[in-house]
């Protein structure tokens, strides 16, 4: 037990200053929010649309991008002639409104608002929920596994994940909701007391990504549940689903919002 102890002390601090000091570096290839350089779209040039695998651009006079739908894959910025696309470093993304996640060149992204001052006096300080993989990749389920680790510990925000619905305040998804799963996804919905919230997690869980349209999925969480939040991504990084559960629970400190 000695040697235990002056091992752990020998570590010392282990998790993330994070939101109160810097963010976590990103590494070199992270690709956050999508930027359209709009004064370098020539007329009529569909090349970013048309090689969009699941169709998150449209065309009005410039790109609009529908980061629900987008996987981050860059297929958009090798294929335009005049390099009008880029992807920064900006790892806030989460929306309130699926509407939200559709950007403008030049348009600031409508970050998430926090929830209602009574749901947050409710559930601020405890807020526990119950994640539903509802045919994921495992991709986006392994990201938000990692706020659990020491370096991220999201139990020090009051967030954690349990194991049944009837202990949850609401639900995590990820996942295209494939057609075996639609009917759990919706039980352990029900199973939850209210009031409760719905996060979906990736771009699979808010419009079925790169599955969109597959007759044996649902293109993500369907219209009869209800979703609070909204974090895109494939998968998201775990500071992008960090900052959105900190936004809806107003816990970011002013300056870093």
């Amino acid at each position: 037990m000695i040697r235990a102890l002056y091992a752990r002390l020998r570590q010392g601090h282990r998790t993330m200053p994070y939101p109160d000091g810097p963010p976590p570096a990103l590494p070199e290839l992270f690709r956050g929010r999508p930027t359209v350089d709009a004064s370098k779209c020539a007329d009529g040039c569909r090349a970013c649309a048309d090689v969009c695998p699941t169709q998150a651009i449209r065309i009005e006079t410039s790109p609009h991008i529908d980061l629900g739908r987008c996987l981050f894959c860059t297929d958009c910025a090798d294929a335009c002639p005049q390099q009008a696309i880029a992807y920064s470093n900006d790892y806030r993304l989460a929306a309130r409104t699926r509407e939200d996640l559709t950007v403008a060149p030049g348009e600031a992204l409508r970050l998430a608002r926090a929830l209602d001052e009574k749901l947050r006096r409710l559930l601020g300080r405890s807020l526990k929920l119950r994640q539903v993989s509802a045919g994921g990749c495992n991709a986006c389920e392994a990201d938000v596994n990692v706020l659990s680790t020491i370096g991220w510990d999201l139990g020090r925000f009051g967030i954690q994940m349990v194991a049944s619905p009837r202990h949850a305040d609401g639900i995590l998804v990820t996942g295209c909701v494939s057609e075996n799963m639609r009917t759990a996804l919706v039980d352990t919905y029900e199973a939850v007391a209210a009031p409760k919230i719905v996060i979906a997690v990736g771009a699979c869980a808010i419009s079925g990504g790169p599955f969109a349209g597959h007759p044996q999925q649902h293109n993500g969480v369907p219209d009869s549940i209800p979703v609070d939040l909204y974090i895109p991504g494939c998968p998201p990084h775990p500071l992008t689903i960090l900052d959105g559960l900190l936004r809806l629970l107003d816990r970011l400190p002013r300056e870093g919002r």
